[in-house]
């Protein structure tokens, strides 16, 4: 792998993975890594397989084939409990959340904390939720108020700081911003700035060429199931990337006619 002896290994090293449905593959041999406080964008048009080679990460459907390291040690994740075992989290587009209640209530939905009576300590919840909430978005007022009224920047803050919270190491993140307008959307990418501080590794799905440039250290580019490549997002052009996703180009292999066609 590295030649350096002394390196960290990846925080999530996915290798040979392969995943089918019905005799075809939606997965086919791809390798994949993350190290802590990167972002790596998954990109690829419809039904290139990204979201579900990150099901296989997230334990919602396990691949067939291939290896998952975490910090360097072979796991097996055969559900999201074993995921959340190991530190991953999903944050999905459609965020989870119980929108009636509070930002408290949320954070500790289904991990309630009580008070030596037994009775609930909405206390000892609020107080935490306005610590992790406060770090990653300082500007978070509205904590009494249900996750209903909330701006979508907003919920991703409740939500990113449940996963967090509850020790995630490793996020997934489904479009984050796909439903936001700019204010929101710029809210999100200070909350993935402060995860990113914190060492936190995240996988980004996107279709937004122009958010994963925003936000991706790295891009893996997939088509038809396999892996294009992975490129450092400072050595690529956003035309270069285009050409990875339709036509399964590396930048080494892309003509300026290529180049040209994608604007054609």
């Amino acid at each position: 792998m590295s030649m350096e002896t002394n390196q960290q290994p990846p925080l999530v090293l996915m290798r040979d993975m392969r995943v089918s449905f019905g005799g075809v593959h939606a997965v086919n041999d791809v390798t994949v890594d993350l190290r802590a406080g990167e972002v790596v964008g998954l990109v690829g048009g419809n039904g290139a397989g990204k979201s579900t080679l990150m099901r296989a990460l997230s334990g919602a459907h396990p691949a067939d084939g291939g290896q998952i390291f975490i910090n360097g040690q072979p796991v097996i994740i055969p559900n999201p409990r074993a995921a959340k075992d190991y530190g991953i989290e999903t944050i999905y587009q459609t965020l989870a959340l119980a929108d009636n209640v509070d930002a408290a209530a949320n954070m500790f939905l289904g991990r309630e904390l009580t008070t030596r009576v037994g009775s609930l300590d909405d206390a000892a919840m609020e107080s935490a939720t306005r610590k992790v909430i406060g770090r990653l978005n300082p500007n978070f007022k509205n904590f009494k108020t249900p996750v209903v009224s909330l701006s979508g920047g907003q919920r991703q803050s409740v939500a990113i700081a449940r996963a967090v919270h509850f020790n995630a190491k490793i996020l997934i993140m489904d479009e984050p911003t796909a439903a936001l307008g700019p204010a929101e959307t710029a809210q999100v990418r200070d909350l993935i700035k402060q995860l990113k501080s914190e060492g936190i590794g995240i996988f980004l799905i996107s279709h937004d060429i122009h958010d994963v440039f925003d936000l991706a250290d790295r891009i893996s580019v997939m088509l038809h199931g396999k892996l294009v490549g992975t490129v450092n997002k400072q050595e690529v052009t956003t035309d270069e990337v285009l050409a990875m996703i339709i036509m399964g180009k590396l930048p080494t292999e892309v003509t300026q006619r290529d180049l040209a066609s994608l604007h054609g």
